[in-house]
């Protein structure tokens, strides 16, 4: 049997992973996505759609389709699937990694404050401005619905789940975007403050670039910690090289 490797998907990295090892002879690749997005960007090699029961679930997923590779490329804010994918490897004895791009460096003069999670978010974010451009997420917005003398401006690939805070506007799109078009958008929404998780990545870092070229203020949401014993590596090629599938 060629080695099989299951990939928590989702991101490009996961696609870029899944790219890679499809064009390898001898190596079958499923990536599995959760199937929140209803038109997710579909990677190469075998996908499955869905959950799997929390750990247990995956943990029988594994034995049963013969995986030998697990990989976490979720998205860094994925707390649930990411504990389940350690226990899951630890009851199997599957090797297992997580591949998680590097967070957001601080630009110079860039008026960055930091939040634990959504919910301290928006408890710092009343003295920041009225007008927020917030960015993290469709699934998250309940923790901004009390805050009713705030404008919102959300964007998400798909409309957002309420609850939701009452004075909303929603931009339904997909990046990646230019620091040109975000300058854009937030001059034309006479954005005050941008909040937002620290996701990585070049795909949607140029909002920040946008708004500190503005003087805007954003207020990034931490990433949670991983789970103990657990370590990310932060690129495909590193990934590969640790799979012992690099290039051949």
């Amino acid at each position: 049997m060629p080695p099989h490797v299951l990939i928590l998907g989702g991101t490009t990295e996961a696609r870029e992973l899944a790219a890679t090892l499809a064009a390898r002879p001898g190596v079958r690749v499923t990536t599995s996505l959760a199937g929140r997005v209803s038109t997710p960007a579909a990677p190469d090699g075998d996908i499955r759609i869905g959950g799997f029961g929390g750990a247990e679930g995956l943990a029988a997923w594994l034995r049963e389709h013969r995986v030998d590779q697990l990989v976490d490329a979720t998205h860094p804010f994925a707390t649930a699937i990411t504990a389940n994918a350690a226990q899951a490897a630890a009851a199997t004895g599957i090797p297992s990694l997580v591949l998680r791009r590097p967070g957001w460096s601080m630009l110079p003069g860039e008026r960055r404050h930091e939040a634990a999670s959504l919910t301290d978010a928006a408890a710092l974010l009343p003295p920041l401005g009225r007008r927020v451009f917030l960015t993290t997420g469709r699934l998250g917005l309940a923790a901004f619905a009390h805050l009713t003398d705030r404008h919102f401006l959300v964007r998400s690939v798909e409309p957002p789940v309420p609850p939701l805070p009452p004075d909303l506007e929603v931009l339904l799109a997909r990046g990646p975007f230019t620091v040109e078009d975000e300058t854009a958008l937030l001059r034309r929404h006479r954005i005050d403050v941008l909040v937002t998780k620290d996701s990585g990545g070049a795909a949607t870092a140029a909002k920040l670039t946008a708004a500190r070229n503005l003087g805007l203020p954003v207020l990034l949401v931490r990433r949670p910690p991983l789970p103990d014993g657990v370590t990310a590596v932060p690129d495909v090629p590193t990934a590969l090289a640790r799979l012992g599938l690099g290039r051949r």
